[in-house]
């Protein structure tokens, strides 16, 4: 390591931690902690405790101890994974089994007299923690937070010390998902994968709701009631505590803004709470003509909660809250904000990225949600665990609901100890999430599990019991498991349930679409198309996916739609081959898949895409994905025109006079209600001959071009353009920022993309070339050539890389050159992006001087830790089971 920048780095963190609790530059992503926005002046200390952790893969007897010896461990940052794998390593290669994290640090003279709490948002598996050598938590499960507070171990305001965290990936039935992972749909990919914070608090604060074992409590729990279009109810219940040795008098001021900035109603309460004891304020607030909640406008309020204790503010923070109001009224579908609302049609969604696998940041979370935003979707399942905070948060900013489902898959254990994890788990999802306007159901049972019927009621009452106010998000679960269809507030199905003579009464909806497998043991499937097997393979991908689309919009009313499975590219337990069935591959690059979506959007954003490379082995139908009325198509600069009307009559079964009473309840005309529309295929459009007489016999290149024009109310408003791509020339970079800049924390990370291109910048599709990329300044690289990262080859035109953060804002230079240059080899690219500073300041751990390991999550060590054996006719065996499990639960159709 060069220790002129250890020095340069240390002397950059004292300046960064000498501003103590004061809020970071406000550029970037803001980000929630224990579900509060930051108050300024509130008086509570938030740090970013994700630097300087010290890392060892594999068992580390003693590691718990205060004096252990760590000077040879790994410097990383979390969000980290223990293991950077390939971007294909599907079927158990990730590893699992133990790993130890160690973190030295001086709690801040800044936390002088308040109670200091680390908060890990989750880490994978199960997990022993300690302090100073002494076991301060014991936790099961890898999607909830753990809570350790540090004054429970003697730990002041300028005392050294030392978090030892020991973290087990490994298969164990005893807790949920309880699943193995060798016949697991998805991977438990290890580590403290999620953000870690500090947290200090005066002994008079605002509780945490996922700490207070209370039902329907701790913490802030805002609910609303009667809201219409001309006011709304706002209610707003906070558990103070008072851990002080006397009784205060506690003054709580609610303030709410609205999303225009202007003032829309406060509230103040006070009351004497006693020593040791806790105490809720119960607080309402009128707000006039609200702006209401909905995907199309995702309208959100900042309740600004500040306590007070002798006049003095002592805890507060910004609760985003959206208004809005739903009903499910079964045959007569979905309603939001008093009006029927159009069909709900989305995906599922895995928290896997490529290499790092759970370890995303803040925010790749934002980006997934704008990507799927931009997809058209208005809807997004978690399969099959609660997502990051930073990921909900997005959805209620975006404007995209979700069903918040509970950690499980396949999988029941009868031990009754097995049962009450899971319910308290959801319990757990409840009070984490119930003031996010996004969410819309619960899905309180076991994904495709068979489970006694008294569990599925049980979980039933926990969504009542756990939200016992107007507006209660529904339970959802599958029509045919034990209990569901006479009791739950919606039930998962096709939609030909809802033609059948004796169909169900609430709502229906497809929690799983669009897989067409040959059998589950081989998952030969239309639908699954790696981005690297090229145009035709991904083009029958995407119609296969329209298809099944289009069913989501066959409704008279009772059947709202339903969630693609699955839109990212993801590694998988039981199959070598990764999930191919996304919209996007596993970097977040769009397929052909996309752009199908897209055209499902309304038309008030008009959408056209032309799915035809104009390549020598193109198919002769050009298909085009648009969401206007009628498409004029032209080639050769106009030589051949051919015009055809977008099919639409999925919608509504063909029902027009459906359509138009749907169209009225809205108050908006027919053209205006987003509706399914079908791909258009120009047959026989293309002939790779007749393009090789313009530009082989008639000199005249430029002439080969199809242009696709978007019609709507006889008005072209939108217009696409292809040419075939000619010799590859050039290396072009970009970076997929989406309007939110790199974070200077030290574990953001971006995706740079190098596409190769021809002179005009056409993208050479079928280049491979190796790209080998270099960065300067204040990056690094994720991965190198031991996992393909770097170089990497291009795959349908592009290589991307990985970028991720130092601890210092600053400027990042990217180069990209071919691995192996010549004459006529593509030409380098550079290119130059800026990190900025994170919003919370740092409590940074100790540095070691293990070689290139600084803040690095880079982790390639050979070690992978133990893997089970079986044989051929027992890896059958498992995966028949897995089989009939689908089955029974209508996910082969």
């Amino acid at each position: 390591m060069d220790m002129r920048r250890v020095i340069r780095v240390a002397a950059m963190l004292c300046l960064l931690f000498s501003c103590g609790a004061a809020k970071a530059a406000a550029e970037g992503l803001s980000v929630s902690v224990e579900n509060l926005f930051p108050l300024q002046g509130s008086d509570r200390q938030v740090y970013n405790f994700n630097t300087g952790w010290l890392f060892k893969l594999g068992e580390a007897p003693g590691a718990e101890a205060e004096d252990y010896d760590d000077s040879q461990w790994e410097t990383v940052a979390t969000p980290h994974c223990v293991k950077l794998e390939p971007a294909e390593a599907s079927g158990g290669r990730n590893y699992q089994g133990v790993a130890w994290y160690r973190k030295h640090f001086t709690l801040p003279k800044e936390c002088a007299g308040m109670e200091a709490e680390i908060y890990f948002e989750a880490i994978m598996g199960k997990q022993r923690i300690y302090v100073n050598g002494k076991e301060a938590a014991y936790h099961e499960g890898g999607y909830l937070p753990i809570v350790v507070h540090l004054n429970d171990y003697g730990v002041k305001a300028g005392d050294d010390c030392v978090v030892a965290v020991m973290a087990d990936n490994s298969n164990d039935k005893s807790y949920p998902p309880g699943k193995p992972q060798y016949t697991l749909d998805f991977a438990y990919h290890g580590g403290i994968y999620r953000d870690v914070w500090l947290v200090a608090k005066n002994k008079v604060h605002i509780t945490t709701a996922v700490e207070e074992n209370e039902v329907a409590g701790g913490g802030i729990f805002v609910h609303y009631d009667n809201i219409s279009k001309k006011s709304a109810d706002v209610f707003i219940d906070t558990e103070i505590a008072n851990n002080g040795t006397s009784a205060q008098k506690v003054t709580v001021e609610q303030t709410l803004t609205a999303p225009g900035g202007k003032s829309a109603g406060k509230a103040s309460a006070a009351l004497t709470i006693p020593a040791g004891k806790k105490t809720v304020f119960r607080q309402k607030i009128n707000v006039k003509n609200p702006a209401l909640w909905s995907p199309d406008v995702p309208s959100l309020y900042s309740l600004a909660t500040t306590v007070k204790q002798g006049g003095k503010n002592v805890d507060g923070g910004i609760t985003k809250i959206g208004i809005r109001s739903f009903e499910f009224r079964g045959h007569d579908g979905f309603w939001l904000n008093g009006n029927r609302y159009r069909q709900l049609v989305g995906a599922n969604r895995h928290q896997d990225f490529a290499y790092v696998g759970n370890a995303v940041p803040n925010s790749q979370q934002w980006r997934d949600v704008q990507r799927l935003k931009q997809a058209g979707c208005n809807i997004i399942r978690t399969a099959h665990y609660p997502q990051d905070p930073s990921f909900m948060d997005a959805c209620d900013e975006l404007g995209i609901f979700i069903i918040v489902a509970t950690p499980g898959w396949q999988y029941w254990n009868k031990d009754p100890e097995f049962e009450k994890k899971v319910q308290q788990n959801t319990r757990l999802i409840i009070r984490r999430n119930r003031n996010h306007p996004c969410v819309l159901m619960w899905e309180p049972i076991l994904n495709e599990t068979r489970f006694p019927e008294s569990f599925a009621l049980d979980a039933l009452q926990i969504t009542k019991d756990e939200y016992p106010w107007p507006g209660r998000p529904v339970a959802a679960a599958d029509m045919h498991s034990a209990g569901v269809a006479e009791n739950y507030d919606l039930v998962y199905g096709w939609p030909d349930d809802a033609k059948k003579a004796e169909t169900p009464k609430q709502c229906i909806f497809t929690r799983e679409y669009s897989e067409i497998v040959d059998d589950w043991y081989a998952h030969n499937c239309i639908n699954r198309t790696s981005r690297s097997w090229g145009e035709q393979p991904m083009l029958l991908q995407a119609l296969s996916h329209a298809q099944s689309t289009k069913e989501m919009f066959d409704t008279k009313g009772q059947f709202l739609g339903g969630c693609l499975w699955h839109p990212f590219d993801h590694q998988r337990g039981y199959h070598p081959d990764p999930y191919w069935g996304g919209l996007y591959d596993a970097f977040r690059q769009p397929k052909t898949n996309y752009y199908m979506f897209h055209s499902q959007l309304p038309q008030s954003e008009p959408v056209i895409h032309i799915a035809h490379e104009m390549m020598p082995s193109s198919g002769k139908d050009v298909v085009v994905f648009t969401n206007c009325d009628s498409v004029r198509l032209s080639l050769y600069d106009g030589e051949f025109t051919y015009s055809k009307v977008v099919d639409k009559t999925a919608n509504f079964g063909g029902d027009k006079a459906a359509l138009r009473a749907f169209a009225s309840s809205l108050n908006i005309p027919e053209n205006e209600v987003p509706v399914y529309s079908a791909p258009v295929i120009f047959e026989n459009a293309w002939d790779y001959m007749k393009a090789r007489d313009w530009s082989y016999k008639q000199k005249k290149s430029e002439k080969v071009n199809i242009v696709a024009e978007g019609y709507i109310g006889g008005k072209v408003v939108c217009r696409d353009k292809r040419m075939p791509s000619r010799r590859s020339t050039k290396l072009r970079l970009y970076a997929d920022e989406m309007g939110k800049q790199l974070i200077a924390d030290g574990s953001d990370f971006i995706v740079v993309v190098a596409e190769v291109t021809d002179d005009s910048g056409h993208v050479r599709r079928l280049a491979k070339e190796e790209i080998l990329f270099t960065v300067e300044g204040e990056g690094r690289i994720i991965g190198d050539a031991s996992i393909g990262a770097n170089p990497r080859t291009a795959e349908w035109g592009s290589a991307p890389v990985l970028v991720q953060s130092t601890t210092i804002p600053g400027t990042i230079r990217i180069h990209a050159e071919v691995a192996y240059p010549g004459t006529h080899a593509p030409s380098a690219a550079d290119l130059e992006i800026s990190s900025v500073a994170p919003q919370y300041p740092f409590v940074h751990g100790k540095i070691t001087s293990v070689a290139g390991s600084q803040y690095s999550t880079v982790q390639t060590a050979a070690y992978s830790g133990k893997t089970k054996e079986f044989t051929e006719e027992q890896k059958r065996s498992m995966l028949k089971e897995v089989e009939q499990q689908q089955a029974d639960f209508g996910t082969v159709k």
